[in-house]
């Protein structure tokens, strides 16, 4: 998988966006929301995958769609990693990130995910082990094989990144547990004050 068909595939989220024509305080919203993620995975770059990033993601989902959550995922891992290091894996991180505050908008609006601290305590552990960890790792095995694809491969980079995507779900638990209340309660001020639609 070439690392523009990730890139093709991020196209139709951002499309959907554009077509509601955002107005500016919709940017500033996700300008805001993006910064304090870069913020947080700076604050804790000294604890592997130990990072706000995951959680505040969903709550971007949660609170204003699925387009936000995805847009505020994929650039916040772009934005982001002009200080950690851009390379191969940044489409892939964007991808990741940006499809897990989506499937939060989508799942929300659809009442499968409440806005309950043990719903989405819940949610982001399974996405960041399942969905982030389940591209995250054989990315990383293309991006390690110059060869052809094997399963081994793929199964070494699952057992060897297993143990950074629980470490990945727990501190999305620990920072969803703290912060998703607080911060949902002021993004739907903010909703009100501004009249912005989910």
């Amino acid at each position: 998988v070439s690392m523009m068909v990730i890139i093709e595939s991020m196209i139709p989220f951002c499309m959907i966006f554009e077509s509601r024509s955002p107005k500016a305080r919709e940017l500033v919203i996700i300008s805001v929301l993006c910064a304090i993620a870069v913020a947080g995975r700076w604050a804790f770059f000294m604890l592997p995958q130990f990072k706000p990033v995951l959680a505040l993601t969903i709550i971007a989902g949660v609170a204003f769609g699925g387009e936000v959550g995805f847009l505020v995922g994929a650039m916040t891992m772009l934005t982001s990693n002009m200080i950690f290091g851009q390379g191969p894996w940044t489409p892939w991180q964007m991808f990741a990130m940006g499809i897990i505050g989506f499937l939060a908008g989508v799942l929300f609006k659809k009442g499968w995910l409440r806005r309950t601290r043990a719903s989405l305590a819940v949610f982001g552990a399974f996405t960041a082990v399942i969905i982030y960890g389940g591209i995250m790792n054989p990315a990383a095995a293309m991006m390690m094989s110059s060869e052809t694809l094997k399963w081994e491969t793929i199964l070494a980079c699952y057992v060897t990144g297993l143990p950074m995507d629980l470490i990945h779900g727990f501190g999305t638990v620990i920072f969803l547990m703290i912060a998703a209340e607080p911060m949902l309660e002021k993004m739907d001020r903010i909703k009100v004050k501004y009249g912005i639609a989910d």
